[in-house]
């Protein structure tokens, strides 16, 4: 939706700050026509838009520091930006705002097989990281679907996991330090090139803050050898309930796949029209892929195969060659993609217990039905991290609002079952007010107390994470 026109006070501000940064940033760091800023008024939660008051797209650390520094004494809220890829509204504008986007930061400052690390600048994307490091036979282990577009500086605010996070963990657990700058322009070195740093474990704290705390510009990245080999296994049910069941049983069992991806009907139709993977036809499809030497993907597949047939599969599929494997998986990875080609719709993100997923299942689908709204399931279902599509029409009068209540009614279900409101997404604007659900006054209070350390005056990512009244509250104070 559009926001209102600027007024004259904002007007005003701008053109001050506007000389200002102008004056200390190599022209190419600087947009300020309307035109040309109208490309960062979203993120890929594009049913909200705001036009910022000026874009900056720094080149070094240096430039960072000399942006924010500018923004804090002139008191002008500041946006971090990656790729612009947050599904949760995490870089929306407002009005009175400055993007600073990191998308020019994209060196490569230090590789070290040794200690397993390489050392990026954020602007880089996921993907690019591993192809700094293939060809010696590295990768980097955290896999958004989005890994092609989406950058680290994003990874580390959102926490960002993917497909294989179940056997590799999230961005944090592969993160090993940061160089960050805070809103008044103080550069600081958390963590490093070792795994326990000295101190507090403050880089816990930045990662998955959501650009609240300070803006990340170089990262120290965990890398990990290649594994061997690795193989996946369609299985198809002819229910999501019983799908979900039998991920309930696999890790149950105690074995531990590199991946367990679900998709409900809907979505594998979208995918397989799309990507031509293969997919069978069937209610619910599990994507299970193991690795390590060939007998060790043969134990694996073989007991996975033993829990999967006590569910009466609709059908049981291992991969026979890399060109099969790879189609599975472009499969699973073009799923929002797929989607958005044949309807509008919102991605939620919210986690459960594994044991939980066919209660919630069933109750999607029931939810689904007392809406009115369509749902397509795809998540990574090995940790739970739940990716409903509820589809709406854009152009239909009251749609918007019925699709942002039936997400509520998930993500409310999610934390009744002893799960959280978000996995990989963040909270951004789309999950601020729904904090309450999850957490007390005192919850929310002791973590806006550790914003106030790092950004007394609030001017970082504003109107994010905190429900709007209490922010508005810390602003004000």
């Amino acid at each position: 939706m559009e926001m209102p026109i600027p007024n004259a006070a904002i007007l005003t501000k701008r053109d001050r700050i506007i000389t200002r940064l102008a004056a200390e940033l190599p022209p190419a760091a600087l947009i300020t026509e309307e035109a040309e800023c109208r490309a960062y008024e979203c993120d890929a939660l594009t049913v909200y838009r705001c036009i910022p008051m000026a874009v900056t797209l720094p080149s070094s650390t240096e430039e960072v520091s000399t942006i924010l520094r500018i923004c804090h004494e002139e008191g002008v809220k500041v946006v971090p930006r990656g790729a612009g890829t947050s599904l949760a509204g995490g870089s929306l504008p407002t009005e009175d705002s400055i993007i600073l986007g990191v998308a020019r930061l994209r060196d490569v400052l230090e590789v070290n097989y040794a200690d397993r690390i390489i050392r990026v600048q954020t602007g880089m994307t996921n993907l690019s990281v591993t192809g700094e490091v293939e060809s010696d036979g590295f990768f980097y282990a955290p896999d958004p679907s989005s890994q092609l577009a989406c950058a680290i500086a994003g990874n580390i605010a959102m926490n960002s996991g993917g497909a294989h996070c179940l056997k590799y963990g999230v961005t944090t657990n592969n993160l090993l330090g940061v160089t960050m700058v805070q809103m008044d322009g103080t550069i600081v070195q958390i963590g490093g090139a070792h795994a326990d740093a000295a101190g507090y474990d403050l880089l816990g704290v930045i990662c998955g803050s959501e650009g609240q705390l300070g803006v990340v510009t170089e990262a120290t990245l965990r890398i990990l050898p290649k594994p061997e080999g690795a193989r996946p296994v369609l299985i198809a049910f002819d229910s999501n309930e019983v799908a979900g069941a039998c991920v309930s049983d696999i890790i149950k069992a105690g074995v531990l796949p590199v991946a367990i991806e679900f998709m409900d009907r809907p979505c594998i139709r979208a995918c397989e029209d799309f990507a031509k993977a293969g997919y069978p036809d069937c209610e619910a499809l599990l994507i299970v892929e193991v690795e390590g030497s060939e007998a060790e993907i043969n134990e694996q597949l073989g007991l996975i195969s033993q829990i999967a047939r006590r569910h009466n599969p609709v059908e049981l599929r291992e991969s026979q060659s890399e060109e099969e494997s790879k189609k599975i998986w472009l499969g699973r990875k073009s799923a929002f993609g797929a989607m958005g080609q044949i309807n509008d719709y919102m991605c939620l993100d919210g986690t459960i217990p594994v044991s939980s997923l066919p209660f919630v299942l069933r109750r999607i689908g029931e939810m689904s039905k007392e809406y009115g709204l369509d749902v397509a399931n795809v998540f990574h279902a090995g940790d739970g991290n739940m990716h409903p599509l509820i589809l709406f029409d854009a152009n239909k009068p009251g749609d918007l609002e019925k699709c942002e209540a039936f997400g509520a009614a998930i993500l409310t279900l999610c934390v009744e079952v002893g799960g959280c409101l978000t996995g990989e997404h963040g909270v951004g604007i789309e999950k601020r007010d729904l904090m309450s659900v999850q957490f007390t006054e005192a919850d929310l209070e002791a973590q806006m107390r550790v914003k106030d350390v790092f950004d007394p005056r609030w001017l970082l990512n504003p109107a994010k994470v905190f429900p709007l009244g209490a922010s508005a509250q810390r602003r004000a104070a």
